[in-house]
């Protein structure tokens, strides 16, 4: 039978909805979970907020965020030490993957020596946080971050909940008390990112074997237990603690792929029972009452275990009234969601992986990506992959334009130390901002984000991924951020020309209602610019090389 272009067309949009897009989409508010988390180890403090999504849409960004624009985030933990890049905890059991065969070059076979040995052999013997730290604050981050767990479920602090952390293994050291130190000394708001609520169908393939070969079905050790470790190098510590694998396979759990259409906890995921939210709820309540960071970052649609567990809920409102008894009574709190529904980002504030949305959104968001893979990838380093300083100024602009802020992922060898590529890119990062900051840091979006042919960019794709590369940006592309009565239009590129035709502030146009432009200047130049107000907009002479920023007075 032959069939239509148009009926075909059809059948592969019905495929896509049914099979791939309901992990992207929102998870309702009025969902009721059906797991309570028991708070009594680590109970509700007073306060106005309740763990209810209605109690938390009081919530109210702090100006101190809607200013900041920048955070810097080390994204950094045991999945590094291979420096094989990211999800390797999860890939190192899938036969045949690229990350399964290079650990068996690098490590042997996960049978042998598993993800919980990878952690053993973490040392992270080069880390300095304080000269980390002093290098982000002098690139112009306003914010710190640091990751606390990620999908592997390995605690990076002195965990009270979870013997599996980094005083009791690996580098024997509380990484979350360095790095909080750090921040403080360097007076930048600490934030902690939290991955663990997933690892309950992120390490299931750990508990795979072999379809060929010699090690032909032998169990990687995602199997063991606390029994099968006497005299061992882990005894005493029990392996299913790690892998949280003691529960029945989600449906389909053999293809990689499958977790993402899992992700929202329905299409047949394994769902999370009472121990385990209780335990996710108690882990993260013990690292904020330890180190008390102004944000949280979620790996999660809306929060974590929603809806199979309140877990989130109750942690979000207790952060909540906690921040605000640490602050005096100001709330100075910020926790981070994915993929929210509208009355979900009054409550929380929308993170966007790697994405830019095409418009200015009305609440204070965030994107978060990285100059590299999200854990360390020295492939991408030695083939030169690493994002470049000027995109990285590229997105921050377009992302500031829009109310947004970037939190920008800085990549981190297993010892922890950072390579020259990154140094430098993060290095050129600051000279930018030492001499464009002002339009950047305490602005505001202006009546448009911009104007150029990168306006309408593409359509994000679940959590976003739609972040655009190099050359994406071109010297006909604007951006505008406001500050006061002071208009910023920030040339995104302007290689190939000096000269810069605005048509948004051409001589008529309704966005000035009625205003005159009185002064032009060009941050960071030795001259003063030429300009014209014309029919087909403003036209400006200016000292061109890379991102530009014009300083405009009268516009507003």
């Amino acid at each position: 039978m032959k069939v239509s272009k148009t009926i075909l067309l059809s059948l592969i949009c019905v495929f896509l909805i049914k099979n791939i897009l309901p992990a992207q989409v929102v998870i309702s508010s009025d969902e009721v979970p059906e797991v309570k988390v028991d708070t009594s180890r680590e109970p509700m403090a007073e306060g106005v907020f309740e763990p209810t999504w209605e109690s938390l849409r009081q919530y109210k960004v702090p100006e101190w965020y809607k200013n900041a624009k920048f955070g810097i985030w080390a994204h950094w933990g045991p999945q590094s030490q291979p420096e094989a890049g990211d999800w390797y905890a999860r890939h190192m059991y899938s036969e045949g993957h690229w990350q399964y065969n290079y650990h068996l070059e690098k490590y042997g076979h996960p049978s042998e020596f598993g993800f919980k040995d990878v952690i053993n052999d973490w040392k992270a013997d080069q880390w300095d946080p304080e000269k980390l730290v002093a290098l982000y604050k002098k690139a112009g981050a306003q914010y710190f971050f640091a990751m606390a767990n990620h999908h592997d479920n390995f605690d990076l602090w002195d965990s009270k909940y979870q013997a599996w952390n980094a005083v009791n293994l690996g580098p024997k050291k509380d990484l979350i008390a360095g790095w909080a130190a750090a921040a403080r000394k360097f007076d930048l708001p600490l934030g902690l990112s939290i991955h663990s609520a997933h690892a309950w169908t992120w390490y299931e393939p750990s508990r795979g074997a072999d379809s060929k070969g010699e090690k032909e079905g032998i169990p990687y050790d995602g199997h063991l237990t606390l029994e099968d470790g006497v005299g061992t190098w882990w005894e005493g510590y029990d392996p299913q603690e790690l892998y949280a694998q003691s529960h029945p396979h989600s449906e389909g759990w053999e293809d990689l792929g499958t977790i993402h259409s899992q992700w929202n906890w329905w299409k047949g995921a394994s769902l999370p029972d009472q121990a385990y939210s209780d335990n996710f709820y108690n882990r993260a309540m013990d690292m904020i009452n330890k180190y008390q960071p102004d944000l949280v970052y979620f790996d999660d649609t809306a929060l974590p275990l929603w809806p199979v567990s309140d877990a989130g809920l109750q942690f979000t409102a207790n952060f909540y009234n906690r921040n605000a008894i640490w602050h005096d009574g100001q709330l100075n709190a910020v926790v981070f969601g994915k993929i929210l529904s509208e009355d979900q980002r009054k409550a929380i504030v929308w993170d966007i992986e790697k994405g830019i949305p095409n418009e200015i959104l009305p609440y204070t968001w965030q994107c978060c990506t990285c100059l590299g893979g999200w854990h360390y990838d020295r492939g991408l380093y030695n083939r030169d992959g690493y994002k470049k300083s000027q995109l990285v100024v590229q997105l921050l602009m377009d992302i500031v334009s829009k109310n947004g802020n970037l939190l920008l992922s800085v990549p981190l060898r297993g010892n922890g130390s950072i390579d020259d590529k990154a140094e430098k890119i993060v290095e050129e990062i600051g000279e930018w901002m030492s001499v464009n900051s002002e339009s950047v840091f305490d602005t505001r979006p202006w009546k448009v984000f911009g104007e150029g042919p990168s306006v309408k960019g593409s359509a994000m794709k679940g959590q976003g991924f739609n972040e655009p590369g190099s050359g994406h940006y071109t010297n006909e592309d604007i951006r505008f951020t406001t500050k006061g009565d002071v208009l910023y239009a920030i040339v995104m590129d302007s290689k190939g020309t000096t000269t810069v035709n605005i048509a948004s502030l051409a001589k008529d146009s309704p966005l000035l209602n009625g205003r005159k432009i009185k002064q032009i200047s060009q941050l960071g130049a030795t001259k003063t610019p030429t300009w014209k107000q014309k029919k087909e907009g403003l036209s400006v002479d200016f000292e061109g090389e890379g991102v530009v920023v014009l300083k405009i007075e009268g516009a507003l």
